[in-house]
């Protein structure tokens, strides 16, 4: 009788409840050298628990590092492969801004330390501050929002306080149809109203209709550039002009940068107000939720109203220089969180200007503009590019093409799953069709480049001659296609606690 050989490895790894057995533990305790008594004796009783451990498994320490060492190869890092999301740049991340990260003295150095023993951590703010004001060619920063979409609220909000100084917050803010989704929420809870602004042909933002638009109730433009079409704002001069005459602001979302570093500065463009998302152009490790820091930049007019504290220099009683935070601020916003931000982040982003330095940071832009410009010429002929502009940092192609095959975006992402490549972003911006979106960035070198165009050019050619192939993707993965929209609206969710699970037999 032949028997069926068992798989030892299970591609579909159970939960760590499933593997749970009665009185399995991965720990030992050593013997009692003192007289045992009730544990109710010694913690007040209304601190103990009066059920069982809630249902956490009962597993060896081999059953724990075997189990999660298994789901760990199943992730697709930055340290794995090439990440093609636009619109995100997810690039490599150095791990020299790891280790300096890691230094004692800035993980360990507690937020209430006295400033006098906290001189080097308040050091590196302020030079991180006169960097990214450089950068940015704004006079001030302020190092405290911890994301992008708060860096936008800190931002309106500033502005919204320089206003009311002048006696009229106004009431509107435009915004450009090709926005980030997070700008008109911004300014919504910033208390204004919304106005869009519709895009030219061209992808940029449409003169005729911004000159209607403007009027003495329009408090700032919010606007992306390069813009979320991957496109350089060429008339941004024009456009910073016509609001900033009307008395409004111009507000830039900085999620762009990693195009303009080096090259450009927003605040020679005209533009009053940026974010800079340092967990993108800047390189920290991002994605899952955090950590980030999106600080932001503003002009002279606008610096008295940044949250507080700042860090400022003064001179002690002997004549030396000395960083003290300034909480003295009549006019601030006050605070947008606790402390000084995502200090470790903060710390990853001057580690990583500062190694580059000014001739690396412009070679680092300048290499990701010309991945994006690689991989649009050679896949023009495959994918039609949604505008005919010389793409920035990133490209945007649709699937009009494909839809002749009856394949969308969706089925082309999946399928580039099975090429082993993490898909782009996929329909957005919202006014692209079947928009698939790619940021190479400048991490990935030509041989990675050519690999992935080889996959989108393959994937092409089965949407013409297989499409269902493609349609049914992907195929090499642990689950295949599964229907989002049915996961997010009826879930089901496996867990199960100890008691429930051990009832059942661990089935």
């Amino acid at each position: 009788m032949i028997r069926k050989a068992s798989t030892h490895v299970n591609q579909n790894e159970g939960l760590i409840f499933q593997r749970s057995q009665p009185g399995r533990v991965g720990y030992k305790l050593p013997g009692l050298d003192v007289e045992a008594a009730p544990i109710d004796s010694m913690i007040d009783p209304r601190l103990l628990r009066d059920d069982d451990l809630a249902g956490l498994p009962e597993v060896s320490e081999v059953d724990v590092i075997r189990h999660f060492t298994r789901i760990s190869t199943w992730n697709y890092a930055v340290d794995f492969g090439m990440y093609p999301l636009g619109s995100c740049t997810m690039k490599y991340n150095p791990k020299l801004n790891e280790r300096v990260a890691r230094f004692e003295g800035f993980a360990a150095s507690h937020p209430y330390t006295p400033v006098e023993l906290a001189q080097g951590n308040l050091e590196l703010l302020k030079e991180l501050e006169e960097a990214l004001a450089e950068i940015t060619g704004l006079a001030a920063v302020s190092l405290q929002p911890a994301a992008g979409a708060q860096g936008e609220l800190t931002g309106l909000m500033v502005i919204r306080k320089c206003l009311e100084s002048r006696g009229d917050a106004r009431k509107l803010v435009l915004i450009p149809d090709s926005a980030h989704g997070t700008n008109p929420a911004s300014a919504a809870h910033s208390g204004y109203q919304v106005q869009t602004i519709k895009s030219s042909s061209h992808g940029s933002i449409d003169l005729d209709h911004l000159r209607q638009a403007v009027n003495e109730e329009v408090a700032a433009l919010m606007l992306t550039n390069p813009s979320t079409l991957g496109l350089f704002e060429e008339n941004i001069q024009e456009v910073c002009q016509v609001v900033r005459e009307a008395g409004g602001f111009v507000y830039m979302d900085g999620a762009n940068m990693n195009a303009l570093v080096g090259v450009t500065r927003p605040g020679d463009m005209g533009v009053d107000v940026i974010h800079l998302n340092l967990h993108k152009t800047f390189s920290t490790p991002h994605g899952g939720g955090g950590p980030g820091a999106g600080p932001i930049a503003v002009t002279k007019e606008l610096e008295p109203f940044l949250p507080f504290p700042r860090a400022v220099e003064e001179r002690d009683e002997k004549g030396e220089r000395i960083l003290r935070l300034d909480y003295d601020r009549p006019q601030s916003i006050g605070r947008v969180r606790a402390f000084h931000g995502n200090f470790s982040v903060l710390v990853r982003a001057l580690c990583y200007i500062l190694s580059l330095g000014p001739d690396g940071l412009r070679e680092a832009t300048e290499t990701a503009v010309l991945n994006a410009n690689y991989i649009a010429h050679h896949l023009k002929e495959d994918y039609e590019v949604a505008f005919d502009g010389k793409p920035m940092h990133e490209v945007i192609f649709n699937d009009k093409r494909q839809q002749k095959s009856g394949v969308h975006t969706l089925d082309i992402a999946k399928r580039l799953i099975d090429y082993g490549f993490h898909p782009m972003t996929v329909y957005f911006p919202l006014v692209v069709a079947g928009a698939m979106m790619i940021e190479p960035t400048e991490s990935e070198g030509r041989e990675e480049l050519d690999l992935f165009i080889d996959a989108m050019r393959s994937i092409a050619r089965e949407a013409e001659e297989n499409p269902e192939l493609v349609k049914s993707a992907p195929h090499n993965t642990r689950i295949g296609r599964l229907d989002e929209a049915a996961a997010a609206r009826k879930p089901v969710l496996r867990w199960k606690s100890a008691k429930t699970s051990l009832a059942a037999g661990n089935e």
